[in-house]
């Protein structure tokens, strides 16, 4: 798995260690019932349906590894059922809104050169704002147009991008990226920097970094709030889809493991065919 998983399932089950010390209760002689009470709880501290489903499969698949070892004879998280998780339309970008706010990056400077591409390859190809930052300067072919991404769970994936985002991203590279390289402090022989995009130190770029400066792009072109990687990779993928694109293709592009993820953009899709129905039928 990945650390990010590790580390979210490590505090999962610390939260249910917690509890069950409080009440007395081991690890052994937890049962679905008391579990069911672990989830109320979760619940009345005001944690989504989502977030405690999540929690649950943690604990179900620590209560299979003990099974597994012998320490148990049943895993009692199986008989408790996982809550629904909360149905939610991410926020989308309309095509101008999202051309308004990649005009709006000036390109003088290495920063606004590495933003500049940075978002125009973040939408032009879905990425997450971990994908973003992991990219490495091997991992992009100009003349394929198309990059190489390492999704959730170490999944590769190659997506192509389209000329917008190439022409950036070369623009970054022949006046840009090699400024920020040479802030790194790296004397001859010393260790290059492999990411593609580089922080005004010449450092890899953490994904606070990138949605910092999402925030302040979005400022500049008077986007409004709550604009972030994810709603440019959301845009990207409702944008596809409204142009004819196959879900299937999506979910690839995408990095999904599964369809019913890639589903979420079918009801924003559906949505937006409610709302022309409802303008422009003489009897809606």
């Amino acid at each position: 798995m990945a650390e990010k998983t590790r580390r979210a399932y490590g505090v999962d089950l610390q939260q249910l260690a917690d509890w069950g010390a409080r009440q007395e209760i081991g690890p052994r002689e937890i049962d679905p019932r008391m579990l069911r009470r672990f989830a109320g709880v979760l619940s009345e501290r005001g944690m989504s349906r989502s977030t405690i489903a999540r929690k649950l499969a943690s604990i179900r698949s620590f209560y299979r590894h003990l099974v597994e070892r012998g320490s148990l004879e049943a895993n009692p998280a199986d008989l408790v059922a996982t809550p629904k998780k909360d149905q939610y339309l991410p926020r989308v970008l309309r095509a101008d809104e999202v051309g308004a706010l990649l005009e709006s990056i000036p390109g003088s400077t290495p920063l606004e050169l590495r933003d500049r591409a940075m978002f125009e390859l973040a939408y032009a190809a879905g990425l997450r704002a971990e994908e973003i930052v992991n990219l490495d300067v091997g991992d992009v072919d100009p003349d394929g147009e198309e990059l190489r991404v390492s999704g959730k769970g170490g999944k590769t994936r190659i997506v192509p991008a389209g000329e917008p985002a190439w022409r950036a991203i070369d623009a970054y590279l022949s006046r840009g990226r090699s400024q920020l390289a040479a802030q790194s402090g790296a004397g001859p022989g010393g260790r290059t920097e492999a990411a593609l995009f580089l922080s005004r130190r010449g450092r890899r770029l953490s994904t606070s970094d990138v949605r910092r400066r999402l925030r302040v792009s979005t400022s500049r072109a008077a986007t409004g709030a709550g604009v972030s990687p994810h709603t440019l990779r959301h845009s990207f993928a409702t944008h596809l889809l409204e142009g004819g694109a196959d879900l299937r293709a999506i979910q690839e592009l995408l990095g999904h493991a599964s369809i019913s993820t890639t589903q979420t953009y079918t009801r924003i899709e559906s949505g937006r065919l409610r709302k022309a129905y409802s303008k422009a039928h003489p009897r809606a």
